[in-house]
């Protein structure tokens, strides 16, 4: 059976969020995400809180959900650091981290520290590069390293991960992506082709997720990289008939579905079909 796992938003006061975590483990769910932005979309002009703290929080107020970043990316993180902050968080948690990561895109984040834009294949090089040292660094004590974009001298990461390394999963969508995705993640993330819209049937929500993952079995054949498939805020046609949806994603070869949790503004899963979609995934 599929797995679900969900995404609580940063706008969440971090008493807030973390008593939604709570909520979230209560419930059964696998892995409590959150959004690696220092802004995102239309939350810029309210509060939106860092991720590391908040799964922090949530980390010291649960015991058993995963907690993960969805996801991570070198718009704003230099590996040396950030390694140090999922390792710390790591034993936090008791080794609960997913770290997923992507190559960010050309938003807000590309340039609040004043870089200059780049292309979508310089992005790819750079998160190559940046995630090969970030993953390294969580497997090493001590890290040396010289690359184009980034430098270690004698970067110490000690303990380590609980379990030696940390569970990566990878954004991609294009075919050079997809292919490092398969080579590097534990898990493979999607957001499905296009956006979806407020008329859209389950048909629609569905067709949305079968070409990405028909593109990455091609790449990735039997690799062994779990598929996850993340569903938008303002997802409306999976919950038209969430259990088809949830069938047919598994006939698709994804092992786990991502939602948004319920919110008090609407957005997200809706509350009134909550139960239903727990059930569909064997929880509740």
């Amino acid at each position: 059976m599929v797995e679900l796992s969900c995404v609580v938003l940063n706008d969440l006061h971090p008493t807030s969020f973390t008593a939604t975590a709570r909520e979230v483990e209560a419930a059964g769910l696998r892995t409590v995400f959150c959004y690696d932005h220092l802004s995102w979309r239309d939350f810029r002009d309210g509060p939106w809180f860092n991720a590391v703290p908040l799964l922090a929080a949530a980390a010291v107020a649960t015991t058993r959900v995963r907690l993960g970043t969805l996801v991570a990316s070198p718009n704003f993180r230099h590996p040396v650091t950030f390694a140090a902050e999922v390792m710390t968080l790591d034993q936090l948690s008791g080794g609960r981290v997913e770290l997923g990561v992507g190559a960010g895109t050309s938003a807000e984040d590309a340039a609040v520290l004043g870089l200059a834009p780049l292309t979508p294949g310089q992005r790819q090089d750079r998160f190559e590069e940046w995630t090969t040292l970030l993953t390294t660094l969580l497997t090493q004590r001590v890290t040396d390293a010289a690359g184009e974009r980034y430098r270690a001298v004698d970067a110490r990461n000690v303990p380590g991960p609980v379990a030696g390394r940390v569970p990566l999963t990878v954004a991609a969508a294009g075919p050079r992506g997809l292919r490092f995705a398969a080579r590097t993640g534990d898990t493979w993330v999607t957001y499905g082709s296009g956006q979806p819209g407020p008329g859209d049937s389950v048909e629609d929500a569905i067709a949305r997720f079968l070409d990405p993952a028909a593109r990455f079995d091609a790449v990735a054949g039997s690799a062994g990289v779990r598929r996850l498939a993340l569903l938008g805020l303002d997802e409306r046609g999976a919950f038209t008939d969430y259990p088809r949806f949830a069938a047919a994603l598994a006939g698709a070869g994804y092992d786990e579905v991502c939602v948004h949790w319920p919110r008090a503004d609407g957005r997200g899963a809706p509350a009134a079909v909550l139960g239903t979609v727990l059930t569909a995934h064997g929880l509740g």
